[in-house]
């Protein structure tokens, strides 16, 4: 092939990975096998090792980037990035009503949306091409993630405006500046704990936790591994020809941005509280974290009209859903040995349901915390689902205790090997320094073969 031609080439194989990446992603609908995916990657990896040249910023092989040595630059939000305001009984969310059509002179339609519980990021488009992603920061001033949202498969380095699988669709949008949450899936936060905990490291409290520490990360490699999603909901300054919030995410959507699936257009408030209704018990189905729903006067004309606080946009407003929080009793508490040797109190409960799954374990994090909060042996206790996710227990009920309960108190020795436990200054957890307690060599193989690790598939532990 002459160089003419295989430039030709290359342009097509991005265009075509790009939007693989689009149907894999965000659709969650294939149209390739993985054998056919890892092809068009291989050519157009050898196309671009033989001719350098060809490289540019929004090829699929140039989503990791560089370790950043020091901090993150900030960055200035042209349009500051607000909260929205919190509300917590459907009372309110009539108000809210009110205040929009007394305000209004008529009655709004309005959007509703599952409240993604992740950390807010921002990202800008020129000519199509990923330039700059950064926090909310203080809400005018963020950090750059720039190299951190590349690493995010689901995030498009190149918007899709006309090629020959999608015909355009509005020129205007590969100019334009998202703003989303970046958050981690219920099944990757799974994924990285365990390993954590076999590699003696804290676990994330939640994901929300654990979306926010990863995207500042400095090193994107960590960022890739970790399985991020972003699904975008607002846009700052919507193009001229866009009259409603609801037909900007659709037409969003289709040039290779997610946005999310189950949001829905209602008429009427009433219609409004009956879909957050609906989605209280069916938002555990869902693969991220959702605390409740976000509501948003839909057309453009009226949220300028409506404008904004010093604080939160005046046309929307978030309804959170009760907290997940149930009683139940403490029958005991026992010391599960990471790897490292750390020593971790783990509550035994009577099993209840919580957040439509049975809970019978909760974490009690450390000793000293449990002196903090006077947990004892037998008593009730409150518990919550962390971040909707990890069990936790909260406080003691100690109104109802009968005399009976029991103090905590950690043994001075490991429970798996009889070894001294050990604690360093400067640090709240207690140590087994015994490599050859089993545990810790169970967990150490574990480990070895692991993903992060050397990556043995099939490996039985007996």
């Amino acid at each position: 092939m002459v160089k003419e031609e295989i430039k030709k080439r290359v342009i097509e194989l991005k265009k075509d990975i790009n939007y693989h990446n689009y149907r894999y992603y965000v659709l969650n609908d294939p149209v390739v096998s993985d054998y056919e995916y890892d092809m068009l990657m291989t050519e157009l990896k050898e196309f671009e090792t033989k001719y350098p040249d060809l490289i540019t910023p929004d090829s699929p092989t140039q989503r990791i980037g560089e370790e950043l040595i020091g901090k993150f630059s900030q960055v200035e939000h042209t349009i500051p990035m607000l909260s929205l305001e919190n509300t917590y009984s459907y009372e309110e969310v009539h108000k809210f009503d009110k205040r929009m059509q007394r305000e209004l002179g008529t009655k709004p339609a309005y959007t509703v949306e599952p409240k993604i519980d992740g950390f807010a990021v921002s990202i800008i488009y020129q000519d199509g091409i990923l330039i700059q992603a950064s926090t909310r920061g203080n809400g005018i001033v963020g950090d750059d993630i720039t190299n951190n949202i590349r690493a995010i498969k689901s995030v498009p380095l190149r918007l899709l405006g006309e090629t020959r699988h999608i015909v355009s669709l509005h020129k205007n949008l590969m100019n334009i500046e998202v703003r989303g949450e970046v958050v981690m899936p219920k099944n990757s936060f799974d994924r990285i704990n365990k390993e954590r905990e076999q590699q003696g490291e804290p676990c994330f409290a939640n994901p929300r936790n654990a979306a926010a520490g990863t995207i500042k990360h400095l090193d994107p490699k960590v960022v890739a591994k970790r399985n991020l999603d972003m699904i975008v909901h607002t846009i700052p300054d919507p193009p001229e020809n866009f009259t409603d919030h609801y037909t900007l995410l659709i037409e969003l959507s289709k040039i290779g941005l997610k946005t999310n699936p189950h949001i829905k257009l209602c008429t009427s408030i009433e219609e409004a509280i009956e879909f957050c209704t609906e989605w209280e018990p069916a938002r555990w189905n869902l693969p991220y974290e959702v605390d409740g729903m976000v509501i948003k006067v839909n057309s453009f004309a009226y949220q300028k009209q409506l404008g904004f606080t010093i604080k939160n946009p005046r046309w929307a407003v978030a309804y959170k859903y009760p907290a997940t929080q149930i009683t139940t009793k403490l029958e005991n508490i026992i010391l599960q040995v990471g790897r490292t040797g750390t020593i971790t109190p783990v509550a035994v409960l009577a099993p209840v349901r919580l957040g439509g799954v049975t809970v019978s374990r909760a974490t009690l994090h450390n000793a000293d915390e449990i002196a903090r909060k006077d947990i004892r042996v037998g008593d009730t206790v409150f518990i919550e689902r962390s971040g909707e996710v990890i069990p936790e227990v909260i406080k003691p009920v100690t109104d109802n205790r009968t005399g009976e309960e029991k103090v905590f108190i950690l043994p001075d020795h490991c429970p798996a090997c009889g070894s001294k436990l050990v604690r360093y200054e400067g640090e709240v957890a207690w140590r087994c320094e015994n490599l050859s307690c089993p545990p810790q060599i169970e967990r150490r193989i574990g480990h070895f073969a692991s993903r992060n690790a050397m990556d043995i598939s099939g490996l039985v532990m007996s």
